[in-house]
């Protein structure tokens, strides 16, 4: 007995060390090439177009960042994003919790043929052409809006909130209901709160969607005042590439290969800051919306 227990410990062992060394390749094959975009950001021309790959740069340059950080234009974009991005995530939750609660009650009437369309909507869209004369026809064109109201709802993020409502006892809403609260108040006073895990994790997948915005702004907006920091990230990349492109008001300058690399850093930053703070729910409010209902 003692000799098989020796046996599947040492198995064990082995296993162990295996599956840290595999998750140690698959951590720097994900970490190495941001790591190289961070360095490069910070490395001459010289040394960039020398080297293929960088993990520290021999001489430290600001000059990109210098450059970028003179150009409204960026500051301008980095705004765009950033009001689009709360102003979009508060929307966004607003109406998909509302309407995960109301589906995840089962008295609600007409509630499976509701849940079908939801998810005949994940495998069906109407295409590029027929939304973008809904949002015309809705006078968005060219409004912050158009990069809101058509993707406010996301219907799997949405059914990940309702199968987390919908694992909650159902006897919290009849003892509210008893002491007189409405279905308003059962929901504000008593699902919400219960549901901050679950609040959390969607409210980063929002919030990384809108951050990331650029077709839509591209079919919608004509405005270049108006463009999201991915757009004029775009237009920096097509400029330094040496192609011929309308830029408005973004000029690039050498270093051009450094500066696609302080955009990339200076763009993806806001969303690394953002996920510590949702972190420690983001597991447990994906699991427990994906796994129960």
């Amino acid at each position: 007995m003692s000799q098989s227990l020796r046996k599947e410990s040492l198995g064990s062992r082995i296993f162990t060390v295996i599956n840290n060394a595999l998750l140690v390749i698959i951590a720097l094959a994900c970490l190495l090439p941001f790591i190289n975009i961070i360095a490069s950001s910070f490395a001459t021309t010289d040394e960039v177009m020398a080297k293929r790959f960088i993990l520290f740069p021999t001489t430290f340059s600001l000059d990109a960042y210098k450059y970028i950080l003179s150009t409204p234009t960026i500051f301008r974009g980095l705004g765009v994003s950033v009001g689009v991005t709360i102003v979009g995530t508060v929307v966004s939750m607003a109406l998909t919790s509302l309407m995960a609660y109301a589906l995840s009650r089962k008295y609600l009437q007409g509630r499976n043929f509701i849940n079908f369309i939801v998810v005949f909507s994940m495998l069906f869209s109407g295409g590029m052409i027929p939304t973008f004369l809904v949002v015309k026809g809705a006078g968005l064109i060219d409004s912050y809006w158009s990069l809101i109201l058509p993707v406010a709802i996301n219907a799997f993020n949405m059914i990940i909130m309702r199968n987390f409502f919908q694992a909650l006892p159902e006897s919290l809403e009849e003892s509210a209901k008893i002491d007189g609260s409405t279905d308003f108040g059962v929901f504000f006073k008593i699902m919400l709160p219960l549901a901050l895990p679950s609040i959390a994790t969607i409210s980063l997948f929002y919030a990384v969607a809108y951050w990331n915005t650029y077709m839509n702004a591209i079919l919608y907006i004509t405005d270049s005042a108006k463009w999201p920091i991915q757009v004029l990230l775009r237009q920096i990349v097509i400029v330094s590439s040496g192609m011929q492109a309308e830029t408005g008001s973004v000029e690039v300058v050498p270093p051009a290969q450094t500066i696609k690399m302080a955009v990339i850093v200076i763009t993806t930053v806001p969303m690394l800051l953002a996920y510590p703070f949702v972190q420690k729910h983001f597991v447990k409010g994906a699991m427990l919306g994906a796994v129960k209902g």
